[in-house]
């Protein structure tokens, strides 16, 4: 759409193969399909179930009994998603934006073959390409896991409730998941191999893994899946070395789900692009988001060592084109970017993580102001004093400007926002301190 704005010929590819269960969707990738959107509409059925129950406090009165209905949730939040696919193809077709719901090969310099779902092969050549297929759920290669197993990508339009329910892997996709499951009543495990929340600052990480235990989920620590079958699932305990050793156990679940975040190249590369990660599959590029074919981009979640982002994607993608076609010079930010976990316990980030702050400035060059909180939407209720936690990494050798910011607590989203735009203009921690907090509210 941002080409299209300099009268450029444009044309989006986009094809989704169907999941083992059979499952697609419409335009608008992962984040409006099966990431973000269904995500946070499911995380508030879940919160809304936790306001029911601290409304009695406050007054409410019921009796009767108070259940979930996951086929009306899912039809919702599907009709919803529906709405949104096609506003997508609309705007493309007021763009004059050509459309093609077809898989894309490269198959020769500046040529690209499209086939579409009935096997129909076109070929399209185009003076630039741009690589954006974001991200699909890895599955694990043991047996029994795509006969018996269902993905992110399949539950958020799931035709039946769940039930009792294993959740492999830790990333924010698996918690988030494992959360709305549990805040909607039902039984879920999270298998954690080694840490939570890769990449994410660990002391906000480890305090979610001990509030949503807190909270009923349970975790399975240091264990691998090796097999799943009809009665059960059999995993291996693995040592923080990774190193599987001869302890077996055995897990009855009735959904087995697996988050493991991994990626499905929509474009299938031949010669042209020689530099693609043997480990992840993903595409390193250099600061103007272009790999080494000087023709061909890339953008969003296939991209090497970045943020798995949708707003960054988008940003970068607007960015690229200004540069190609509208003579900017602006580049994406990849370090100051706010983003949101939306565990039961929201975690709202910006900049460095404790961790990435430390390697990188050295811990005698930073300092780290914490404290905890408790909403006085909690109080009434009497729910989790000391839970909520917040934090700012400061550095030293810059008149302690902010460099990394940390919420644990309600609306940590909407809270972050707001910091996030400050952190961009060079907040220090004195600025921080002579501004007034709105009281009482969270981000007080």
């Amino acid at each position: 759409q941002e080409a299209a704005k300099y009268e450029k010929k444009v044309m989006v590819l986009d094809f989704v193969t169907p999941t083992p269960l059979g499952n697609s969707w419409g335009l608008g990738g992962t984040c409006v399909n099966v990431g973000c959107i269904p995500k946070k509409l499911m995380h508030q059925a879940a919160l809304l179930g936790q306001a029911l129950q601290d409304s009695r406090k406050f007054g409410w009165q019921f009796t009767e009994e108070v259940k979930h209905n996951w086929m009306t949730m899912t039809e919702s939040v599907q009709n919803y998603i529906g709405s949104l696919n096609w506003g997508y193809r609309v705007a493309l077709r007021e763009k004059k934006v050509t459309y093609e719901n077809a898989y894309g090969e490269f198959v020769g310099p500046h040529t690209v073959k499209a086939t579409n779902k009935r096997g129909v092969e076109k070929l399209y050549t185009a003076e630039r390409f741009l690589i954006a297929t974001g991200e699909r759920p890895r599955y694990l290669g043991i047996p029994g896991d795509k006969e018996y197993c269902i993905s992110s990508d399949d539950l958020f339009s799931l035709p039946y409730c769940p039930g009792k329910t294993l959740v492999v892997g830790a990333s924010y996709v698996a918690l988030e998941c494992a959360g709305f499951l549990a805040g909607l009543g039902l039984d879920v495990t999270v298998m954690v191999r080694s840490i939570l929340l890769r990449g994410f600052d660990q002391d906000i990480a480890n305090k979610i893994g001990e509030y949503m235990e807190e909270h009923g989920i349970n975790f399975i620590r240091e264990f691998v899946p090796i097999k799943v079958s009809e009665e059960f699932i059999s995993c291996l305990r693995a040592t923080l070395g990774h190193n599987l050793c001869p302890v077996e156990e055995h897990f009855v679940f009735n959904v087995v789900r697996l988050l493991h975040q991994g990626v499905e190249l929509l474009v299938t590369f031949s010669v042209l692009v020689t530099k693609v990660s043997s480990r992840t599959g993903k595409i390193p590029v250099n600061d103007e988001e272009q790999t080494n074919v000087p023709y061909i981009y890339a953008v969003g979640d296939i991209l090497q060592d970045k943020l798995e982002l949708t707003p960054v994607a988008i940003q970068a993608g607007k960015l690229l084109v200004q540069r190609l076609y509208a003579g900017a010079s602006s580049k994406c930010d990849y370090v100051n970017v706010p983003t949101t976990v939306f565990t039961p316990l929201e975690y709202g980030a910006c900049g460095y993580s404790e961790e990435t702050a430390v390697e990188k400035f050295g811990e005698e060059n930073i300092e780290v102001y914490h404290s905890h909180f408790w909403p006085l939407e909690w109080t009434v209720p009497s729910r989790d004093n000391n839970k909520c936690y917040a934090k700012i990494i400061c550095n030293i050798q810059d008149n302690e400007r902010v460099i990394g910011f940390h919420v644990l607590g309600p609306n940590a989203g909407e809270v972050t926002q707001g910091f996030a735009a400050a952190i961009k203009c060079g907040l220090t921690k004195e600025q921080l301190d002579s501004t007034i907090g709105i009281h009482p509210v969270c981000a007080e």
